[in-house]
């Protein structure tokens, strides 16, 4: 059997397993990546023993680590300091600062070298953007105050990964020689800057004409820039950064992203079965006590670094736990940097393996911390009360609201259509959301509104409820099955527990929400979808006349505007 011919038949077998283990994984909530590292543990040598030669893997997996690291350097635009602002950045560093040392402390109590040590405490510091964000988008949470914070850290979070990234490469460099590495780095250096000053523009602009060749050429120029770094010293990873942060500047940079998503996912599965069929499980041995212990630091220890911080920046408490719970977990970049740490022999074998296993419990049962994170905060929010005053300075403006008719939960286009057609009524309506922005626009309109969760318990004590006939709402929830976490339900339980015995009305998009609806205290459940195509077809069989039209061409005018 020819070289060609077993490598073909063994990334088959890969995709197979892979495949197999990651709808597994999403039938128990799990990502992606603990998926693929356990593919790679079972195919590995201390189990099925599927890969015989794992260079075409390692490529693979090279590959994908450059893709992702041009897609990280696509976000390093000009303006991303100004856009994350100063909080972020000194919230982020006090995180990064203390987590650092905490994880650090504990490794060194664990018995591990110093230098070991702080390498273990750097890599527990950093979360996973991409899990993260997929659980925020999962949830709804993603514009959330909660969920723009741990956006805003997690950036933090990037930056320091690129400093790191850039001084790893710098003493693999050291190894060979020196000058000829700071050379080939300050020449790649200029060629991105000329590329960026002179070509970028126009030629993504020839090239966007095929979305295919612009593509292709992302990935060329990645690989071509990866290949330039590495045969300098400076290793792959730097020179997919340096690709995208070439490119970052164009108009193009969204359009990339979105495309090359799938291309770095695919390609990062191997990089993942790669560190799991690499992983020793022999050298585990007496390691798994550390193991537990630093999990146990990253899903308990993170978050409570993260509370106390935010809490002093001015956040509430519910705002504070949960963002430091949805970045209880070690991140893609740990590992990369575990992986580079040991090429440029700042760790062992045994090290690397540590923090894989850490890897893979801090990302697995954080999916589930985050998952019912609403549920978690309802059971410690008493303690965290007796311990921390909740006096927010960053959320929403404090102003009291003022009594309304109606109040309405979620202002997107729906829940502003309501509104719209309510005030045409002659009721007053009380817009709530926990969208910051979509609260300003509201009130730059002259409409009431109120910044608020609605799966906050004790929101209710700031509205105006005596006032209000009716309360709506028309939040839109992801993921297409309800939790005991959904904010509707959560905003109908907590109404009631407030005393609050007028009308209630709740929107739903899906059949399958109807029975846990139906189960709670509900005037009227409202169907959007339905309710639109009953009046869509009372337009065509009815068209309106007289005042009916005029007030519809009024409101047709109004929406165009």
């Amino acid at each position: 059997m020819t070289a060609s011919h077993t490598a073909f038949h063994e990334i088959t077998a890969l995709l197979v397993l892979g495949a197999a283990l990651g709808f597994a994984g999403q039938w128990l909530r799990q990502p992606l990546i603990v998926a693929f590292i356990v593919a790679g543990i079972i195919a590995g040598p201390d189990a099925l023993g599927v890969v015989s030669n794992a260079a075409h893997v390692q490529v693979l997996g090279e590959l994908g680590v450059a893709v992702l690291l041009f897609l990280v350097g696509l976000k390093l635009d000009p303006g991303l300091l100004r856009t994350l602002g100063p909080v972020a950045l000194a919230t982020g560093g006090a995180q990064v600062l203390l987590t650092t040392l905490v994880g650090t402390g504990l490794a060194l109590a664990l018995g591990q070298p110093p230098q070991t040590a702080a390498a273990i405490g750097l890599a527990l510091t950093f979360s996973s953007t991409i899990i993260v964000i997929k659980l925020l988008w999962d949830k709804g949470e993603v514009d959330s105050l909660h969920g723009r914070v741990a956006l805003g850290l997690l950036i933090a979070q990037d930056l320091l990964v690129v400093v790191l990234m850039g001084l790893l490469a710098g003493m693999r460099g050291a190894e060979g020689s020196l000058t000829y590495a700071a050379l080939g780095g300050t020449g790649l250096l200029v060629l991105v800057l000329l590329f960026m000053r002179f070509l970028a523009q126009g030629l993504l602009a020839r090239l966007a004409r095929s979305p295919e060749l612009l593509v292709t050429f992302a990935l060329a120029w990645a690989a071509l820039l990866a290949g330039l770094a590495d045969t300098f010293g400076l290793g792959k990873e730097l020179g997919g950064l340096l690709a995208g942060v070439a490119l970052a500047a164009t108009p193009f940079r969204e359009a990339l992203a979105s495309r090359l998503a799938s291309v770095r996912d695919f390609l990062l599965l191997f990089f993942f079965v790669s560190l799991g069929a690499s992983l020793d499980v022999g050298a585990l041995h007496g390691q798994w006590l550390p193991a537990l212990a630093l999990s146990v630091f990253v899903l308990v220890g993170k978050p409570l670094i993260v509370l106390p911080i935010l809490l002093a920046a001015g956040y509430g408490r519910r705002t504070a736990f949960m963002a430091g719970v949805t970045l209880a977990q070690i991140s893609e970049f740990s590992l990369i940097l575990a992986a580079l740490a040991l090429q440029a022999g700042v760790l062992d074998a045994t090290a690397q393996a540590l923090i894989t296993v850490v890897g893979l419990v801090s990302i697995g049962v954080s999916t589930y911390l985050v998952t019912y994170s609403g549920s978690l905060y309802s059971r410690v929010e008493p303690l965290l009360a007796r311990i921390a005053n909740d006096s927010p300075r960053r959320q929403a403006p404090s102003e009291a609201p003022a009594p309304a008719d109606v109040i309405l939960f979620g202002l997107g286009r729906y829940g502003t259509a309501i509104a719209e057609g309510l005030r045409t009524r002659g009721l007053s309506v009380l817009g709530v959301d926990f969208d910051p922005e979509m609260v300003a626009r509201w009130r730059s309109r002259g409409l009431a509104a109120h910044y608020g969760d609605a799966a906050d318990p004790d929101f209710g004590k700031a509205l105006p409820l005596a006032g209000a006939r009716w309360v709506v709402c028309a939040i839109p929830v992801h993921g297409g099955s309800l939790t005991h976490d959904d904010p509707r339900l959560a905003l109908v339980d907590a109404l009631r527990n407030h005393g609050y015995r007028e009308r209630i009305a709740v929107a739903i998009h899906q059949s399958d929400d109807l029975p846990a609806v139906r189960a709670r205290d509900i005037d009227l459940i409202l169907l959007p979808a339905a309710d639109a195509a009953a009046e869509a077809v009372d337009l065509i069989t009815r068209p309106p006349q007289g005042p009916e039209a005029s007030q519809r061409e009024r409101l047709l005018e109004k929406t165009v505007s």
